[in-house]
C-alpha cells in the first residue's frame, strides 16, 4: 500500500468538524471533504460547533475565521486551552498579516485562503493525518486497559501488553462502530454492513458477534439502546 493510499484509508475513518456560516460555501466545501472522509459534521456557528465537540468524536477541525458569534481565531484560542494537539485548518478570505500572525500562535496545520483548491486541501488533510499519528490520537482507549490501534488494526491488553486476536467480522464491527462513534447505529445497518448474505444476517448472529466483541473490548464499551441500535463508549 502506498503512503497516499494509506492516508486516504485513514482519512475515511476520521470525523471532520467543518465550521462555516455561508451556506453555499459550506455545502460546496463539505462535498469536497466527503471525497476524503465519510464523516463530515458541519456547524454554522461556534455554539453549534461546541455542541458537536461535546457530543461527538472529532478528529480534525476546519474553520472559517469570520463567523457570526465569535471569530474562528478566538474559538481556536479557547479550544487550545483544553486540547493542544487536535489538528486544525483555517479557511479564510483574508490574507492580512494580522490574521496570519495570530494564526501562527495557534499551532495550526494550515491557513488556506478561499476559494480553496483541491490540491491544497488534500495536502492539508494529509498533514492532519501526520499530526494525528505523531500524537497517538489514532489510538482508541477503552475503560478496561484495552486500546485499539485503528491504523494497525491491533487490539492490545495494556496490563500484560499482549495482542487480543480479532476475527474479520469482529474487526469489521469494531471499525464500523469507531467510524460512527458520534451516533447510534441501527441493527439493520450493522447487519447490512457485516454480512453480504442477508440470510446469514440474523438478529441472533449479530447478538452473538456483539457479545464476542464485548468480551474483548469490555461489556460497557458497546452500549445498546433498546429498540434503536448500538454505539461505542470509550
Amino acid at each position: 500500500m502506498t503512503i497516499n493510499n494509506q492516508y486516504n484509508k485513514i482519512l475515511k475513518t476520521l470525523n471532520i468538524l467543518y465550521i462555516e456560516d455561508e451556506e453555499t460555501i459550506k455545502e460546496n466545501v463539505k462535498k469536497t471533504l466527503q471525497l476524503f472522509c465519510e464523516n463530515v459534521l458541519d456547524a454554522q456557528n461556534i455554539k453549534e460547533a461546541k455542541e458537536l465537540l461535546q457530543n461527538s468524536r472529532i478528529d480534525i477541525i476546519i474553520s472559517d475565521i469570520n463567523l457570526p458569534d465569535i471569530s474562528g481565531i478566538d474559538f481556536i484560542k479557547e479550544l487550545r486551552k483544553i486540547d493542544k494537539t487536535i489538528p486544525i485548518i483555517i479557511l479564510s478570505a483574508y490574507t492580512d498579516k494580522k490574521y496570519l500572525l495570530e494564526a501562527t500562535k495557534l499551532k495550526l496545520i494550515d491557513y488556506l485562503t478561499k476559494p480553496v483548491d483541491f490540491k491544497s486541501l488534500n495536502t492539508a488533510l494529509y498533514n492532519c493525518v501526520d499530526e494525528i499519528l505523531d500524537n497517538s490520537r489514532y489510538i482508541i482507549s477503552f475503560k478496561n486497559n484495552i486500546t485499539y490501534n485503528v491504523l494497525q488494526k491491533k487490539l492490545i491488553n495494556n496490563i500484560n501488553n499482549e495482542e487480543i486476536s480479532l476475527t474479520s467480522k469482529e474487526l469489521n464491527l469494531l471499525d464500523l462502530l469507531i467510524q460512527n462513534s458520534n451516533r447510534v447505529i441501527s441493527t439493520d445497518e450493522l447487519k447490512a454492513h457485516i454480512w453480504e448474505d442477508e440470510y446469514e444476517a440474523t438478529d441472533s448472529a449479530l447478538k452473538n458477534l456483539l457479545n464476542k466483541l464485548r468480551k474483548k473490548v469490555g461489556k460497557e464499551s458497546i452500549i445498546n439502546l433498546s429498540g434503536v441500535g448500538y454505539r461505542l463508549n470509550y
